[in-house]
């Protein structure tokens, strides 16, 4: 059966084109690769960091995941986030499990990308880097929307892309923070934003914005790759 449909659809690597395969050895060794530290022009006021380049497997994964339907690539895309998430961990960048539980906060995107994509590519990414990590502890909760307005940010400069997200991302579902008591707040999680492309930093930015305005204290943002 499967030499069937190779025949009729060819199954080819999204990450480099080599046939036969959904997403080659070679291209899986290209993305599990310690995270790289990455300063958008836009400061999202955390740290940030990228599996590396928008280039190679990872932005040809990207564009298969994201514009030509193939969401299969979220798994290995999900794989590396997960195993990046860990070398942050060795390296004390973000607390350790034992510190701390982890929550994967998406970067929203339009509903009607979302909608002509059977769903957001980013979120099924972070539930995959879940599953991988532990499912029974890693929390991946859709608390980020963007509201109506927001137009595709391809060709936009730094300004008009932190224009075109500014005011259009909204919390959904969390409650704002009480007037401060003057005790120290705490949390026992380690909260992480994640997206895929980072470009300008600009949706990053104001994602953030609103977590830290709603009291979610966040570790940094990790994406896939910067452009």
């Amino acid at each position: 059966m499967r030499t069937l449909l190779d025949l009729v659809l060819p199954l080819e690597c999204a990450g480099c084109g080599v046939p036969g395969e959904n997403w080659c050895s070679w291209c899986s060794r290209a993305l599990y690769v310690p995270p790289v530290t990455v300063r958008p022009r836009v400061d999202p006021g955390v740290p940030c960091w990228a599996l590396g380049t928008y280039s190679g497997p990872r932005r040809n994964g990207v564009i298969a995941m994201k514009e030509r339907g193939r969401r299969s690539v979220a798994r290995p895309l999900g794989r590396a986030l997960a195993e990046a998430i860990g070398h942050l961990r060795d390296a004390g960048e973000i607390d350790p499990p034992e510190l701390a539980s982890l929550v994967l906060v998406c970067a929203p995107t339009r509903a009607r990308a979302a909608r002509a994509r059977g769903g957001d590519p980013v979120l099924r990414c972070a539930r995959i880097a879940a599953e991988e990590l532990a499912p029974e502890t890693v929390l991946v909760p859709e608390l980020l929307r963007m509201s109506g307005g927001a137009r595709d940010s391809v060709g936009l400069s730094a300004g008009q892309r932190q224009h075109n997200v500014a005011g259009r991302i909204e919390a959904v579902g969390v409650c704002r923070p009480r007037a401060d008591t003057g005790r120290p707040r705490t949390s026992t999680h380690t909260v992480l934003l994640l997206d895929d492309v980072v470009t300008t930093g600009a949706t990053l930015a104001e994602s953030a914005r609103v977590l830290v305005e709603f009291g979610i204290p966040l570790a940094g943002a990790l994406v896939v790759a910067s452009a």
